[in-house]
Formats: structure tokens, sequence, C-alpha cells
């Protein structure tokens, strides 16, 4: 059975939602799901824009023969080559065996290392600012290397105001029906999986995203339709601030993480009386997670919303445990930058954990404060560490407050 939405006037979404898949390129919990997007335009030519997830090629193809309804699709454009995206591109060609493929030369050349047979069709190289017109419709493609992948472009409908987005302006979460951003809440239900989304699969790549954006602001863009989560029909100006914030590695707020690795819920005590003397104090945004039991993108996507982070970790081994050295790497890996650390740092006989994280973040990270006050504990926290606990959160909210 069909299931597809009108977006503009000729322009439909024919893609699917998966609530099967757990784990987001088999490593980031979805409990929500995702949606493969897209994007049908029948003009004088048949396009499609992008494919679906090889779980949800039987879907696509049964959108594409309701709204053909015995037509040819004479063009292919493909946006982006990862296999959620680009795994059913045969099975396609297949269908449509006159159909002509629109992709960049790297795409093409991941398509042939994939092990797709596409030299036996027509194949149309686009570079930037190449166009193309379907009849009604003409577009202009804009390269978008490293968002996230080398051959990525997004595709500007110069007659509609539409751009196709690829896995720019995504977001996890199955769409249900509700396929537009105002159909939806999306500060209250959205925005923290579309964060998560960003932080954990585009994070790395700050740079290449404001260039896009920088062209971007050249484009009369009136709608955004990524290859995952709700189209963007209004406020489109609200999610490009966000992804400039984001890139530009700006916290969206004054607030603090505090993450801790506790072993027997010592060092755990600590990071709650913190929050809780910040909270006494009137900083109220606090947010206090569990390295070991919290998924790692959900940490991700909080470093980057928030503007302080104090790391609360055992010694183990005489290193930094083990799960809160993962962190460190992982926010290394996505290119954190300005943030203020603050350090709770615990041992029962050599305490070496915050000399190690500070190291850390001084050596190995961008553009990054450490606070100079600091809580080390001798197994657990007693009454004696009333005054430095006292000090660390009044450096946390000193550290908060703009410069002179």
């Amino acid at each position: 059975m069909y299931c597809v939405r009108n977006v503009t006037e000729d322009l439909y979404w024919v893609g699917a939602n998966d609530h099967r898949l757990t784990l987001f390129e088999n490593i980031h919990p979805i409990p929500r799901g995702v949606s493969y997007n897209a994007y049908l335009l029948l003009d004088e030519k048949t396009v499609l824009f992008d494919t679906v997830d090889w779980s949800a090629c039987r879907q696509l193809l049964e959108n594409m023969d309701y709204l053909l309804q015995g037509k040819e699709l004479d063009y292919l454009v493909i946006n982006h080559m990862e296999p959620d995206h680009g795994a059913s591109i045969e099975e396609i060609l297949l269908r449509y065996p006159k159909v002509k493929i629109i992709s960049t030369p790297k795409a093409f050349m991941l398509m042939r290392q994939f092990g797709f047979d596409i030299d036996n069709y027509e194949q149309i190289e686009v570079n930037e600012g190449d166009t193309q017109s379907f009849g009604r419709h003409t577009v202009t493609f804009v390269n978008a290397p490293m968002v996230h992948w080398p051959e990525a472009m997004v595709t500007f409908d110069v007659t509609t105001g539409v751009l196709f987005s690829a896995d720019a302006f995504g977001s996890f979460g199955a769409l249900d029906g509700k396929l537009f951003n105002d159909e939806v809440d999306f500060e209250r239900d959205w925005i923290d999986d579309a964060r998560r989304y960003y932080t954990n699969i585009v994070g790395k790549y700050g740079a290449p995203v404001q260039a896009l954006l920088k062209k971007a602001s050249g484009l009369d863009i009136k709608m955004i339709c990524p290859l995952h989560g709700p189209v963007w029909r209004s406020n489109v100006a609200y999610f490009i601030e966000k992804y400039d914030r984001w890139s530009r590695y700006e916290p969206e707020e004054k607030g603090v993480m505090i993450a801790y690795a506790s072993m027997y819920g010592n060092t755990e005590a600590a990071a709650q009386a913190l929050a809780a003397k910040l909270c006494e104090k009137g900083m109220t945004n606090v947010v206090v997670y569990d390295v070991s039991n919290t998924h790692v993108s959900q940490l991700i996507s909080e470093a980057f919303r928030l503007s302080h982070i104090v790391l609360a970790s055992v010694t183990y081994n005489l290193g930094i445990y083990p799960v809160m050295h993962n962190f460190l790497s992982d926010m290394k890996a996505l290119n954190l930058q300005k943030r203020t650390f603050a350090l709770i740092e615990n041992g029962s006989w050599a305490c070496k954990s915050g000399d190690l994280m500070q190291k850390f973040i001084e050596e190995e990270m961008k553009n990054m404060t450490v606070i100079n006050e600091r809580l080390s504990l001798a197994s657990t926290l007693h009454p004696d560490k009333a005054v430095e606990l006292d000090t660390l959160a009044d450096g946390i909210i000193e550290s908060m407050q703009p410069e002179a």
C-alpha cells in the first residue's frame, strides 16, 4: 500500500519510516525510529531525488508506482550516496531502465565501489553551479563536500525555492504521518533528536557546514527537504540558526552539564552535591549524567548544548576511568570547542584523574578553558570539603559572567 504526501503542487514525499531499526549507523540509539526521505517531482520530466535504505525499498517502489501511474522515471538525482539513502539505487535502475542518473563525480565513484551496475545507464556528472531543467522546474547544484561525506551535494529548485539538503537539516525520529515542521511541536518533541543527529553525525565538520551555509545564504530558500526528519516549510531561519551555532561550536545555552564516572557511588554523590550547590546559588540549568550508563551520543549532544561541562571521575589503574576517557575522546573526535570545564577527581590512594583530564583537555582539544578551582576527594566527599565544593560552584558561576 502506498504512503505519500504532497510537498508542493507537483512534488511528493515518497519515503518511509523505520521503527524496527534500533541503532542508526549501528551505533546511535533511535528509540523514536527514523525516516528515510525521498522526493518525486512530476514535471514534464519525472525526477526522483535520492532513494532509501534497502529495508524500506518496497515502500519506495509502491509509492512511486502509485504516483507515476505507469509513466517512466526520467531522472534520478543522487545528493548523497550513504547506504541509508543510496542502497536502493540499483533497484530503481532495474525498474526504470531509461532513467538518467544525475550526481557528482565522486558519487559515481562510490556507486561503483558499492557494486552498483550503473554503466549501462546515462550518467550526468554535475558540478557547482550547473543547472538542469525538468520543464517548469529548473534546479541548480551546490557542492557540499564533507557534510558529512566527500561526495555530497544539495540541489536547489530555483522555481519554487525548495532545497533538497541531503543529510543537512536532518533529524532522528520517524515522521509517523507528520511530514512538516509546523505539524509538530519541534521545540518540545524534536530539537533534542535534531541536535543529537547533527552533533554525532555531522558535528566534526563545522567548517564545511559553515561553507555550505554561506552558499545557502545566497539562495532564496522557502522550504528545506532533508533526507531524515521533518520538511521545513515555515520558520526556516530557526533551524538555519541552529546549524550556524552548532557548526561554530557556540553553546546554545548557559548551563552546566555534570558528567560523572563513579564505581561505588562516592563520585556520584559529589556530582549531586555540586548540582545542588549550583542550584542553591541560582544556576538551575544543570543536568547530571552517569557516563557509564548514558549513551555517548546523548552526552555529546548535551556537551554541544551547554556552555559548561564538569567532569567528575574516579582514578582507575592510575588513569582516567575508561568510560570518562572514552567521552573525552569522543568530544575530541567530534571537534567540540569553546567550552569551559571544571573537574572533580577521586582516588583512594593515588588521585590522578584530575591532572590527566586537564592534560587531555588542554593538549588534545581546541579552544577550551579549565577553571582553576578543582574538587579533590580521597574516597568520598567528607564534611571538610564543604569549602572546596562551595568554591568550585562559585568558580563555575563566576566564569559564566560576561567579561567587563
